[in-house]
């Protein structure tokens, strides 16, 4: 699984990275007590670079403020 971390856009660049990045380590640690292993689950942090709505009321914001779960097949 992938865990992709994104912010909205207030904040610079390195916090929203950081931001996300926390984001999907939290629940990446929730899928781990779940009992996935760590070898499955891999954390990317977005940040502000892909939100999902271009908007700049509070509403847009709140659903730039995500984790996306993305399942890889090998």
């Amino acid at each position: 699984a992938l865990l992709a971390g994104h912010t909205d856009e207030r904040g610079s660049r390195e916090y929203n990275v950081a931001l996300g990045e926390h984001r999907a380590h939290t629940d990446a640690d929730i899928l781990r007590m779940a009992g996935v292993s760590r070898q499955q689950v891999r954390v990317v942090s977005y940040g502000k670079e892909r939100p999902a709505n271009l908007g700049h009321q509070e509403s847009d914001h709140a659903q730039n403020r995500r984790v996306e779960f993305n399942l890889l097949f090998k």
